[in-house]
């Protein structure tokens, strides 16, 4: 069974071994609140399970944020779901739930799904970039997760792609996340049409620059508006030198580029890697297939899912060779 935590909504599915998803059901996120964080994931789960009317093996669960995957623990801060943070929620949730619950940033656990059921099948090196609300990512190599010492590993969304670029959400400067978020490019958007009346972008937000998003953005660069072209123009250019630092530095066989804003950058992977060929050797971008996937709910579903079957196949290789 996998479990997706969004900002949002959070969606609880059973999945089989070839990744079908056969059963889901989903409720806000905002039913996790201080005083009851787990009744609304544990509701989902047992909602879930009467629906298939089998038990699950295992459970994976993937949250937006910091955590010491090796103790279940939640790291601090979870912007999107202050409610988990700090919380123990592998030992809770399995003492609640009567099965093995593992727990991991969601696109680490994104990361591990496209590698067993979707656009990386097959591979042994992936990398996701997860452009949402903010940019996440996560890293396999050879066949293994890459978490880091402090479980920050794959935190590419703050990689600096201008050295004086502005100041990110993180405190950091010049991060991927201003550029291809889509916070960052409706934010981008909203500082240069302030005071430009006739702009594509403010008539379509009602004249309020804080009512412009993301979407607003790519739909006036697609009529023609410069402003627009000019923000997304930055977006396809961060992405490249993104890609061309991942090529370089990781040398995968697959980057995956999802999460909300992906629908929108489909129509711009011409730029996006022409971008990354001036950044990125090019005997190691050709070795290297970049897909670009827009994201849904039930891709975090099956993420948490190959998360809790990548955890039991660890668990059953550590007492393999304990026993040898």
């Amino acid at each position: 069974m996998g479990v997706d935590v969004g900002g949002t909504t959070t969606v609880a599915g059973v999945v089989a071994r070839d990744g079908d998803v056969v059963a889901d059901a989903t409720a806000p996120t905002e039913r996790l609140n201080p005083g009851r964080a787990l009744d609304g994931v544990v509701a989902l789960i047992a909602q879930v399970g009467r629906q298939v009317g089998r038990r699950a093996s295992a459970i994976g669960i993937g949250v937006p944020g910091p955590v010491d995957a090796r103790r279940g623990r939640v790291g601090e801060p979870v912007t999107h779901v202050p409610a988990l943070a700090g919380r123990a929620l592998g030992a809770e949730l399995g003492r609640r739930c009567g099965l093995p619950v593992f727990v991991d940033n969601d696109v680490n656990a994104l990361a591990l799904g496209e590698l067993m059921f979707g656009a990386g099948r097959g591979a042994r090196s992936l990398v996701v970039l997860a452009a949402g609300t903010g940019v996440g990512a996560g890293i396999v190599l050879d066949g293994r997760l890459v978490r880091g010492a402090a479980g920050f590993g794959g935190e590419l969304g703050h990689t600096p792609v201008k050295f004086d670029g502005p100041r990110c959400f993180c405190g950091g400067r010049g991060c991927l996340a201003i550029y291809a978020s889509g916070r960052g490019i409706a934010e981008a958007a909203r500082a240069r049409t302030a005071g430009d009346a006739g702009s594509r972008m403010l008539v379509a937000a009602g004249g309020d620059p804080m009512a412009i998003t993301a979407a607003m953005v790519f739909r006036a660069a697609g009529e023609g508006d410069p402003v627009a072209q000019s923000v997304i123009d930055e977006t396809c250019r961060a992405l490249g030198a993104a890609i061309g630092t991942v090529v370089n530095g990781l040398n995968p066989d697959v980057v995956v580029i999802t999460g909300g804003v992906a629908r929108s950058l489909a129509p711009l992977e011409a730029r996006i890697l022409a971008a990354a060929r001036d950044h990125a050797f090019a005997p190691a971008l050709a070795a290297t297939r970049v897909v670009i996937v827009p994201g849904d709910k039930r891709a975090g579903v099956r993420g948490a899912a190959a998360l809790a079957l990548y955890e039991m196949r660890e668990r059953t290789a550590k007492r393999r060779r304990a026993s040898s």
